[in-house]
């Protein structure tokens, strides 16, 4: 009986679906102009004291998703009490906002799982530790980290690229604080750039391709422009580097767990998925990847299921020596929903309230304002390379959604220009980016904010090399 009237109520719920939304999108009101209401200046005040407890985050320990998911919520009730509370236009602006979130939330969600299943099967540990035992002087690992962290952050985020490389150069350089210096700083450079040209290297950019200003081959002329931004850098930057050999290492190397290399290539297949469901079916994007997810949990399941034969058959995972005292039922088996589970939350839950604010300040008529100061005023590409230099102070997340919201008439060339210097003005800081915040913690004491602003003038050069040689070799796209 509960399940009957539990099928009539979401059939109720269902039947009225086309009348709701009709009624939303045959709505005949104006939009107010809040910029000069109280309800605008309150809001402002939220957003803007949020984010300076974003940006002490590593001072007060307050996670940078707590202030801003608030100051959301406080932004869209000012909206509403200044319609009166009877508008249905507030309403309306806040679902829209919800649903752009929706479907990159569920994006990252999908993808941060495969790298956290990565991550349990020891390919990331596999990596280092195939990388400390070959022999490389310091130079040597010092290019080698940068160039893996380039391309290894267009599948994995920056941040979780940039803690896998820097826990080499940590063992590598023991107490060597220049070369651990230098090299974090060279790998930040190298994770930014590596993102930047790729659909999937950063938040940013996934949000320009999921908007659909930027077809998803088109990011791909990025490429020489994003190597440029860290191997100028890269260059000056390695003659501080000793050929001198790192201590010896007496650890022994790192095996994969079983399944690791199928999930590798799922998570590959994956992302063609997406790319295939976006490009030749127009479908969401997020619908591939949920389909690439459900292949994830079917191959665990068999994991799972075969473990015991796999035991039979001589398979050991050496690390289960560890987990003695751990429930037999909890070793053996592999778990998607804990991978779920272990997803980045204070990000995922941080890019809401960026999302929800920046809608609301964008609904108020604030973005408007900004977008005839920046691109009426100043013009669209020094708009774009300022927008890039902000983005090293300001998280680029909230940068490049107002410029979506903005959504300023431009050609696919200064779209992806806007998309280059908001992916790689972050480095221009320690600040400026989750992998430069992520080292600060990781390398404490060897990798600072003062010993990255030393190399900012060198790091400038490659901001502006990238920003020449994209007007030069994509031309034709402006």
């Amino acid at each position: 009986m509960p399940y009957r009237s539990l099928n009539w109520l979401l059939i109720c719920c269902l039947s009225a679906l086309p009348e709701l939304a009709w009624a939303v999108t045959t709505t005949t009101e104006t939009r107010l102009d809040l910029t000069n209401h109280t309800a605008g200046y309150f809001a402002l005040i939220a957003f803007l004291s949020a984010y300076t407890l974003v940006v002490l985050e590593e001072y007060t320990h307050l996670r940078k998703s707590k202030p801003v998911i608030l100051a959301a919520g406080l932004i869209w009730v000012a909206i509403a009490l200044a319609y009166g509370g009877q508008s249905g236009l507030p309403a309306e602006a806040a679902r829209h906002n919800l649903l752009e979130y929706a479907e990159l939330f569920l994006f990252l969600l999908v993808a941060m799982t495969y790298v956290n299943a990565l991550e349990e099967r020891r390919i990331f540990d596999a990596l280092r530790s195939w990388l400390l035992h070959k022999g490389f002087n310091l130079r040597q690992i010092f290019w080698l980290t940068g160039v893996m962290a380039f391309f290894i952050s267009p599948v994995a985020d920056n941040m979780t690229t940039a803690l896998l490389m820097c826990a080499v150069i940590l063992a590598v350089g023991r107490d060597d604080h220049a070369f651990i210096a230098v090299s974090c700083i060279n790998i930040v450079i190298a994770a930014n750039a590596g993102g930047a040209f790729s659909p999937f290297g950063d938040i940013t950019t996934l949000m320009v391709w999921q908007k659909g200003v930027v077809e998803f081959w088109e990011f791909f002329a990025l490429f020489i422009p994003s190597v440029l931004n860290w191997f100028i850098p890269a260059l000056i930057m390695s003659f501080t580097v000793s050929k001198s050999a790192p201590q010896t290492l007496d650890s022994r190397p790192v095996p994969v767990k079983r399944g690791a290399f199928a999930i590798l290539a799922l998570f590959i297949f994956t992302i063609a998925l997406a790319v295939t469901f976006h490009n030749s079916l127009h479908l969401p994007p997020v619908l591939g990847m949920f389909t690439g997810l459900a292949l994830l949990q079917l191959y665990g399941y068999y994991l799972k299921k075969t473990y015991h034969r796999a035991r039979i058959r001589g398979y050991f995972d050496p690390f289960e020596s560890n987990m003695a005292h751990v429930q037999p039922t909890a070793r053996q088996g592999f778990d998607i929903f804990d991978k779920i589970a272990r997803s980045e939350w204070d990000t995922l839950l941080f890019f809401y309230g960026v999302v929800m604010c920046v809608g609301g300040l964008g609904f108020i008529g604030y973005l408007e304002m900004a977008s005839q100061l920046l691109y009426g005023q100043l013009g669209a590409t020094y708009a774009n390379i300022a927008i890039g230099l902000l983005s090293s102070v300001v998280d680029n997340i909230p940068v490049m959604f107002a410029v979506l919201t903005m959504n300023p008439e431009m050609p696919v060339g200064q779209w992806l220009l806007v998309t280059l210097t908001a992916g790689v003005g972050g480095s221009l800081l320690s600040i400026g980016s989750a992998a430069g915040v992520a080292l600060m913690g990781q390398a404490r004491g060897h990798y600072t904010f003062m010993s990255h602003l030393r190399w900012t003038p060198v790091i400038a050069l490659g901001y502006f090399g990238s920003i020449a040689a994209h007007m030069l070799l994509n031309r034709s796209m402006f």
